[in-house]
């Protein structure tokens, strides 16, 4: 109940401070995470880092000899008896690490009438001594240093791949690269078509490359045909949205789908192939909804002016397709190389029988860095920017000033959402959703689609709510007892994480800003068709349950 009443304190701040007072979104959401942090009692902060760094015990032997189904090596560990969130983890004992590899319990002098009381694995939980003592540390900051600190982290993730990102789509627009993309676009599809492209664009870019990143690269795109065809701009905006995010959270490398599918015991090969298609396919009624909703609303270009002075008229000096085209795909071709290495057994086979030296190993790794990638990326496009308009120097510096000053508040707001949706999840708030009834195949696919959607629609994070869900279906599905393939639970959790897109999720301000939304156009636009998409993904496979049990 405590939990609950936090979260309704956390939310109720939100979309009153935005919505009601009309707020700075940056103060809402850092308003609404220090009134969570503070109400959150210490015992579930630290809980929430300590069963987020656990290691799943799978048994204990009479003589105290632990079995563990991590493979990381714990050399110097502790063992907590779990009293249940009401109560603080208590009585750690010592865990130390026998010459045979595993791990034995230390509890003190009397150390075998310990032994004999000690509950059953499921009680017990297995944290390395420095995350413990690193759990402990955060419970005792003070809720200003914690979400202080996570804003912190969260501007060091995002601020160069935002600040790369905005540099791509303003030379895109400046050197008139868009504007030749768009043409050829049209020219082979034709425009009734461009809603279609945007979204298989989307879903291809998506699959290597974070929904966010996505978006930055091609919204400069949907602005240019907006300015070529003088409307549907909501259609292009979220036919982009419908195609991106769905393979963000269905298809591997996609860090959220590769975790669930490691989870769950599914094959990356049969993860792809079962993501793509429930994924186009809820990616293609979203574009239906995007039609019905772009024939009965009107989603202005609100900064035509500057974007008609960037992108500026057809011209034979604009880049050929093919160099509008790099600055779009290298980071995703980067990005797509260091994945397929990384999951190589030995790490310098990219594929089967194509061994590569370590010396190119290493330098794909480096350069697939998702940062580097954009990072040249942008660098590449103002090398084109430069060598096919000439700008003055000043013009130049004027056109970077403007990418980083319009970065600014969107590194701001996407790091006060995330670090609100971090001051959530301190709360334990999955907790609440772990007593579920297994019975059917179809009730536990229904199951892990609303334990994920509830836990989206807390947090924020599309990735942190399927991690979340993995590790409460993940050992029943994978061993079996759900009595339903896992790769069907994996792609419903990928479902459930759609629903429901609002204000703590940093993808719906990365959406709002770029788009020129407002917070109430993104709520009537973008959260219902996330939503829709994400129950078509699950009527998708609950039917392949049943055809394809």
């Amino acid at each position: 109940m405590l939990t609950l009443c936090i979260l309704g304190v956390g939310l109720s701040i939100v979309i009153g401070g935005i919505l009601g007072l009309r707020l700075h979104a940056f103060v809402a959401l850092v308003l609404a995470g220090m009134a969570v942090a503070l109400l959150t009692p210490t015992r579930l902060v630290e809980r929430s880092a300590v069963l987020e760094a656990a290691i799943a015990v799978e048994s204990v032997s009479a003589d105290g000899v632990i079995s563990t189904a991590s493979e990381t090596t714990v050399t110097d560990a502790v063992l907590l008896l779990d009293h249940g969130r009401d109560n603080l983890l208590t009585d750690p004992a010592s865990v130390s690490l026998l010459p045979d590899g595993q791990l034995h319990v230390m509890f003190g002098v009397n150390r075998d009438s310990e032994i004999a009381s000690l509950p059953p694995a499921n009680e017990l939980i297995l944290i390395s001594r420095s995350d413990y003592e690193s759990a402990q540390e955060l419970a005792a900051s003070t809720f200003v240093s914690r979400i202080k600190s996570t804003i912190g982290e969260y501007c060091g993730k995002l601020a160069i791949l935002i600040v790369a990102a905005s540099i791509i789509g303003r030379c895109l627009l400046d050197s008139g690269a868009a504007d030749r993309i768009v043409n050829s676009t049209l020219s082979l599809l034709g425009q009734r078509m461009a809603p279609a492209a945007f979204v298989f664009s989307g879903f291809t870019l998506g699959i290597p490359v974070f929904f966010d990143t996505v978006f930055y690269l091609m919204i400069p795109l949907g602005k240019a045909l907006r300015l070529r065809t003088g409307g549907n701009y909501l259609l292009y905006v979220l036919s982009i949205v419908a195609g991106g995010t769905m393979a963000h959270s269905l298809v591997p490398p996609t860090p959220g789908p590769l975790f669930i599918a490691e989870e769950f015991g599914v094959p990356i090969s049969s993860m792809i192939l079962g993501g793509c298609i429930v994924g186009l396919f809820s990616a293609s009624v979203g574009m239906l909804y995007a039609f019905w909703i772009n024939s009965r609303c009107e989603l202005p270009l609100r900064d035509i002016e500057e974007v008609s002075a960037a992108a500026g008229p057809s011209d034979e000096n604009a880049p050929g397709l093919f160099a509008s085209l790099v600055p779009i795909v290298l980071p995703v071709v980067l990005i797509t190389g260091g994945s397929l290495l990384s999951k190589s057994a030995d790490k310098t086979d990219l594929f089967a029988g194509n061994t590569i030296s370590p010396d190119v190993a290493r330098a794909i790794r480096t350069l697939s860095e998702k940062n580097l990638a954009l990072l040249i990326s942008a660098a590449f496009a103002v090398v084109m920017y430069v060598r096919t308009k000439s700008p003055s120097r000043d013009q130049l510096s004027e056109s970077l000033q403007h990418a980083i000053a319009s970065a600014g508040p969107i590194i701001l707001v996407t790091a006060a959402g995330g670090a609100f949706g971090r001051m959530m999840r301190q709360t334990s708030v999955s907790e609440l959703l772990n007593d579920l009834p297994g019975t059917s195949p179809v009730m536990i696919i229904v199951a892990a689609f609303l334990v994920t959607t509830a836990v989206r629609t807390a947090q924020g994070s599309a990735t942190v709510a399927m991690i979340t869900s993995a590790g409460i279906f993940g050992g029943i599905v994978a061993g079996g007892a759900a009595g339903v393939d896992p790769l069907y639970v994996a792609l419903a959790v990928g479902c459930g994480s759609k629903p429901i897109a609002w204000m703590n999720d940093s993808g719906f301000w990365v959406i709002t800003r770029m788009s020129g939304m407002t917070e109430g156009e993104g709520l009537k636009y973008i959260t219902p068709m996330t939503a829709l998409a994400g129950i078509a993904g699950l009527l998708a496979v609950i039917g392949g349950v049943v055809v394809f049990p």
